[in-house]
């Protein structure tokens, strides 16, 4: 219950500034132009408004929505999400949108798009700025990485040091950067590995389905890590057995294992056959047989134990990446600015690219809504992947709301690209149709994305 509040709160506190800031972008350029803004509403509020107020001498009343699902400015003159198409029978007004040239409607529309994207830059910049950059190089990771069955039929092995693609050297291999070496290696023609010292070329077919390689369990390329004990609790069937820090499991119910990778698989299985069989299999298959050897020993002791009823032996794994050596680049103020826009346009690139995948059933399938979203977040508050997140998802929302759809800012720009064009503007009545259907698609779109969200949490 922890766990689901603090990534709620996350995710409302990101959608509360990503909206406010998006509205606002259009309300400045309206403001700019002298168009009368008549409502700024931080969500939606249909049916009631919980919280209002109007300035004295304003034209505008600020509101707090209820259904934290966006927010919306309603400029005067304006076919909008409002449908107020009373008041476009009036005669127009000077204040109003549509009395105002194309290109001053042009920028009240892209105000939002503009703003979530420099707010993307800005923050990516101030979390270089402040926290500066982490990481282990991928050179220092000497155990090398582990690989699952379609990479070793391309040719890796467990323990290669992925260091290049032909596009390009690869450097790291974290949170920040494994969607990159995913991407790269499903395009790659060669892949470079550091193996027993030397390096070995792998050709690869340059069109491997990213989508299942992110998909497969176990993952295609993994950080390899050996089957050392870190710690032992107390009391568990693990110090029962005899284990204790620094010792190493080598085998795990008949089956060989030299890492944490392997041991994860062989647990999966097991919970997989519990998954698939009745309660009374629980008890076999909390019986499990392991060797392993004390540090410095090689000769390996086996032993039969009883997992916990939650099917825990009461180990925890020793990491190797606590003994990679961390490389950590700070940025001086300036110096963050050219840094951030780098990763942030990294990060839109392979957003766009990655959008081929949604025409694919598989990609279909992992659309998502509010908690697909959701379960980005840690479930322990950091101030630094927050606003990493909060800026990945407001380049999101400037993409996507550039599309040229009707209801989304970028349907608007796009009719007047046509009026600019053409000098032509379109009638209020196809206007208002084209509003309608854009926001029928995508109402449609939502409640699909919702439905995806229940599947995944039910099943």
């Amino acid at each position: 219950m922890e766990v689901f509040l603090i990534k709620t709160l996350q995710l409302l506190l990101c959608f509360a500034i990503l909206v406010l800031l998006h509205e606002a972008g259009h309300f400045f350029f309206a403001k700019l132009f002298k168009i009368r803004v008549e409502k700024f509403c931080l969500f939606f509020d249909p049916w009631f408004t919980p919280f209002k107020f109007k300035p004295k001498n304003s034209d505008t009343t600020y509101c707090i929505g209820w259904l934290p699902l966006g927010g919306y400015v309603k400029i005067a003159g304006m076919i909008d999400e409002s449908m107020d198409t009373e008041q476009m029978k009036q005669p127009p007004q000077p204040w109003e949108f549509r009395s105002k040239p194309a290109w001053q409607r042009f920028f009240v529309m892209i105000g939002g798009v503009l703003v979530n994207f420099l707010l993307a830059l800005f923050i990516y910049s101030m979390v270089l700025f402040t926290w500066g950059d982490s990481y282990i190089p991928v050179k220092n990771m000497t155990y090398g990485f582990k690989f699952n069955e379609t990479a070793q039929q391309l040719g890796f092995r467990d323990g290669d040091i992925l260091v290049a693609t032909d596009k390009g050297e690869v450097v790291r291999f974290d949170g920040k950067s494994i969607d990159h070496v995913y991407r790269d290696l499903s395009e790659a023609h060669t892949a470079t590995v550091l193996r027993g010292g030397r390096e070995v070329q792998i050709a690869l077919p340059g069109d491997l389905n990213l989508l299942d390689m992110i998909k497969e369990e176990p993952p295609f390329i993994n950080i390899l890590s050996p089957s050392v004990i870190d710690s032992v609790m107390p009391g568990s069937p693990a110090a029962q057995a005899g284990m204790r820090a620094g010792d190493r499991l080598v085998m795990f119910n008949g089956q060989p294992l030299t890492t944490w990778n392997e041991y994860a698989d062989q647990m999966g299985r097991l919970n997989d056959v519990l998954a698939a069989g009745n309660p009374a299999d629980s008890a076999r298959l909390r019986r499990v047989e392991l060797a392993f050897c004390h540090a410095g020993a090689s000769r390996a002791d086996t032993v039969t134990l009883t997992l916990t009823p939650s099917f825990q032996m009461g180990i925890y794994m020793a990491t190797p990446l606590s003994e990679y050596k961390t490389v950590t680049r700070e940025y001086g103020f300036f110096e963050s600015f050219p840094a951030g826009v780098a990763y942030g346009w990294q990060k839109l690139s392979g957003y766009v690219s990655d959008l081929q995948y949604l025409f694919t059933k598989d990609g279909a399938q992992s659309i998502g809504s509010f908690g697909a979203i959701g379960s980005m977040f840690p479930s322990a508050w950091q101030w630094d992947r927050f606003w990493e997140l909060t800026a990945f998802i407001s380049l999101m929302l400037a993409f996507m709301n550039i599309l040229p759809i009707p209801a989304l800012d970028g349907g608007h720009v796009l009719f007047l690209i046509y009026e600019m064009v053409t000098r032509r503007t379109p009638s209020e009545k196809f206007m208002e149709r084209a509003q309608i259907v854009g926001m029928s698609l995508l109402m449609l779109l939502m409640l699909y994305a919702v439905f995806n969200d229940v599947v995944r949490f039910v099943f």
